[in-house]
Order: C-alpha cells, then structure tokens, then sequence
C-alpha cells in the first residue's frame, strides 16, 4: 500500500463490557456502528503493561498518545518511579539527597504537594507514603503534606479514606497534612489563575477553612454536597493557627509526575508574579517529579524524560512527508508534545491546527465542545490533500465522560459519530484511508455498580477500525504500540528499528 494516512483518535471512546451503563452504546452512533460491518477491525490493549503502565492501570491521554506515537511501549514515570521508591534507589539521586542535606543543616521545613489517590493518572499515593518515609529516614524533621483530592480519575468521594491513609503512614514519620484542597483548583492547567490562587493562598498563607480534623473537614465538605474534585481549601491549625505554610527556602517537593497539571501551581509559587491575584513567586528549593516544563528557571528534576527517537512524526518529517496535528484546547498538547514523544517544536513539513475549546465550568453544559470546529478546519485540508498524514483527536467522550453525567455524554457521542462521518466521507473522495481508534475508554463506563456516576477512565480494550475501501487484508489485535509501525506499512515508509511495536495489518 501506498496511501495518506488519517489517525482519528475518539478519546475515551472504549469497548463496554456493560452496554448498560456504557454512553457510547446508548447513543445514536449509526456512522460508526455501520463501520463495524463494512470494514476490517480489531481491538487494541490502552493500558497495564501493554502502554508501560502497571499491570492493571488504567491508561489515560497523555500515555496512550505516547506510546501511539513512539510506535513502542513507553515505560511510563509511574513504572519507573514505583521501582525507583520500592528499591530506594532514589536515595542516590543526588536531587533527592541535596534537598534532604539542605533541609537539615538549615532546619527548614519540606513539603510534599500533589494530587492524593491510588489513580495513577498524575500521581500515586504510593509516591507521596515512599518519599514521606524516605524523608524520615534520611533524618529530616519537619514534614508536611498538602493534599489536593481526586474525584476525576477515583471515586468522587474517596478522597477521605486516602487522607487517612496518609494521616496514619504520616504518624510514623512525623509528618503532618498542613492542606487540603480539590484538584479543580490546584490542577487547573486552563489559565484560570483565580482557581490557582486558592491553592497558592491555601499553602502560602494558610487561608481556607480552618479544622483541627482534616477528615472531618471533608466528611462535612461532602455532606453540603461538595466532592473531591471541588472541596474547598482545608487548613490544618493548632492552637487557631496553620500548622505549616510554604515559606522563603523552604524544600517542596510536588509528587505529581504528569506535567500538565503541575505547571500552573508551580509557576505561581515559583516563576513569576501575577499581580491580579495578589500572587507572588517565593525563592524555594523547589523540586518536580518529572520536568513539567523546560522554561522553568531553578526547579530541579528527579525524574528526566527518557530521549524517544524515531517516532511516528519523526519518521515522516525524514521522508519529506507533510503532517497535520489537530485537536481542541484540551487534547492540543497530546497530539502535539506527546504524540512526539515530549517534544515541544514541530517537525519539518508538521502543520498545528487548534480549536479553543469552550469556556464553561465543566464540559457537560457543552457536550458538544469543539468537535464541529474541528471538523470544518480539517475538511478543507483534505480537500487541498497536501497532508500526507492526519493525527486528529475528538475529546468529547473523555472530557464529558470526566463528568459523570451519562446524558451528556450520550451527546457527546453522537456528536462525534456524525463529526467523524464527515471528516471520512471527504477523506475517502481525497485517497485517505481513516484509521480510526480511542486512546482509552472512558464514556463506555458510566455508572458504577452502585449507581453512582462513574467519572474516571476504563481499562477496556478499544477499537481499531481501518476505513479503505482498497484493504482487503486482515487486521490484528494489537496494543497502542503497534499504530506506528502499521500507519508506515500503509505509508509505504520504512519502519525504524527503535519502533518494536507489531504491524496489525498483512
């Protein structure tokens, strides 16, 4: 084969084992059911082991574009900081001992801030229970935990039995929780800096609602109504005063390992003033899991990113062929930075299309986002047929699916089987063949089996449709991995020996 190539990703779009309570089975989606039956399809593996996560986690975005785009299983920053905790080889990371030795002969405080919950998405409680007892060990006393709560990728109201996990591994090394506050503040990556201020306030000034009790505070916080993801700052006093606020030199240490969300609170502690807000960057020994950013001046590393060579974009920009990145707001990074294997500059011959997505509070009030945008931006290209290459992703079952509200995710569905239906009917006038998958699963499990709403991502299988009319071969099971070295096979590119991904087509 020799063909242009479109790789159009339904995030969140997963294979239900329960149609009951999957969105995507209840929606009207007669564009791709009808695929289904006219063209050759298979399943692909999104997460454990199969995208180098732990066996059994559920991928997420930023993952399964990786490892899409790397044409490989990428071992993920949990596999590796998961070993790297369990052995205490973290220990010999000199970043690590530098911050243990100055917080000790300078008596200051370290802080642990970052998302706590077993998701695995953007942290692992794991990590945060690893360092605090790490700490302990290498003698430094005073120890401090700002917790931002879940409810996205766990339970929505699970935060609590995590918090006292924390508070009882906390006990044995003498560290305490100083904060508390939902992750829809101190993980915005939206630019919504009057959300980030809270958090920032909460850890730096010690303003929110002050409790002798932690768990209590967020037992009441779910009882007016208010989950995880919301809950407002949480200030652990004694004696009417916080027991700790993050002040000039001392050590913090932000957990989460995704980069997405951890810039923003980062920034404000650490790069620059933003005056509106009354937020002001504190001179801190200030440490990152992974490097959330490469512009960020005096923020040390413990984890630095493995150099992926050879990926998918890579490829193609050596062959002189041209490609298109395009997706919303909310997925823009993921086709784009890691679909490149983290890297930020385009490709020789690589075209960026974004479409803002839509400001509202959450995406269920406009299932529809940005899919239309996206739709009528593509279709002129097609129609021009200078691409070679396509990477296009429609969020809508993921970013309503976060939601939980199984009505609009229903829409968003829908939404995108006719968006899609439009994008494949000008590809196959203009000699593309479409392949069509999703990166995880996420509105294919709506409601758990309690009946309460259902918000994170699955770890169902998920499909692998290829749309040309010409392909009368078969096409195998496969995981993430695998896309890569397929898409060059149809290509007609040579597949390079760092892609050890399988080709799913014959």
């Amino acid at each position: 084969m020799n063909k242009k190539v479109i790789l159009m990703i339904l995030d969140g779009w997963g294979i239900a084992t329960n149609k009951e309570v999957s969105a995507i089975d209840k929606a009207n989606t007669p564009f791709v059911d009808g695929l289904y039956t006219q063209y050759k399809h298979s399943k692909l593996e999104a997460s454990g082991l199969a995208v180098g996560l732990p066996e059994g986690q559920m991928g997420n975005s930023e993952v399964g574009h990786m490892n899409i785009g790397a044409g490989r299983v990428v071992y993920q920053d949990l596999v590796k900081i998961n070993k790297a905790i369990e052995e205490k080889s973290i220990k010999e990371n000199p970043v690590w001992s530098e911050a243990m030795s100055y917080a000790k002969e300078n008596n200051k405080k370290v802080h642990f801030i970052g998302l706590v919950s077993d998701g695995g998405v953007h942290s692992h409680i794991d990590h945060l229970k690893g360092l605090m007892t790490l700490a302990h060990e290498e003698g430094v006393k005073d120890l401090f935990v700002h917790g931002f709560t879940d409810g996205r990728d766990t339970d929505p109201n699970g935060g609590k039995d995590y918090l006292k996990d924390v508070e009882e591994h906390a006990a044995k090394t003498g560290a305490k929780i100083a904060s508390i506050i939902g992750r829809y503040y101190a993980m915005d990556r939206d630019n919504r800096w009057e959300r980030v201020k809270l958090a920032y306030d909460a850890m730096v000034h010690g303003e929110g609602k002050q409790t002798e009790s932690v768990l209590d505070a967020i037992q009441e916080s779910y009882d007016e109504g208010v989950t995880d993801e919301f809950i407002k700052p949480i200030i652990n006093t004694e004696n009417g005063e916080a027991i700790a606020k993050i002040e000039e030199g001392d050590v913090v240490i932000s957990f989460n390992f995704r980069t997405d969300r951890g810039r923003e609170i980062t920034q404000a502690l650490t790069q620059k003033a933003f005056h509106e807000q009354n937020m002001h960057p504190l001179d801190l020994h200030y440490i990152t899991m992974t490097k959330y950013d490469d512009t960020f001046k005096g923020v040390k590393v413990l984890f630095e990113k493995d150099n992926l060579v050879n990926t998918l974009g890579e490829v193609l920009a050596k062959n002189n062929k041209k490609q298109i990145r395009i997706a919303e707001t909310e997925k823009y990074p993921h086709v784009t930075f890691f679909f490149s294997g983290g890297r930020e500059t385009e490709f020789e011959g690589e075209k960026r299309l974004m479409c803002p997505s839509p400001k509202v509070a959450t995406y269920d009030l406009q299932p529809e986002m940005s899919a239309g945008d996206i739709r009528d931006k593509i279709i002129p290209e097609l129609k021009a047929g200078d691409a070679d290459f396509v990477c296009l992703n429609f969020a809508n079952p993921d970013m309503v699916g976060h939601t939980g509200v199984f009505e609009a995710a229903v829409k968003a569905c829908e939404t995108v089987d006719q968006c899609a239906k439009a994008v494949v009917d000008v590809a196959k006038e203009n000699g593309y063949a479409t392949i069509i998958i999703a990166d995880h699963g996420n509105s294919d499990y709506m409601v758990n089996e309690d009946g309460s709403p259902n918000t994170a991502h699955t770890t169902n299988l998920v499909p692998c449709i290829l749309v040309d009319d010409e392909f009368k071969g078969t096409i195998k099971d496969g995981k993430l991995g695998d896309l890569a070295p397929t898409i060059l096979k149809i290509m007609d590119v040579e597949v390079p020996k760092e892609m050890t991904g399988d080709i799913l087509i014959d």
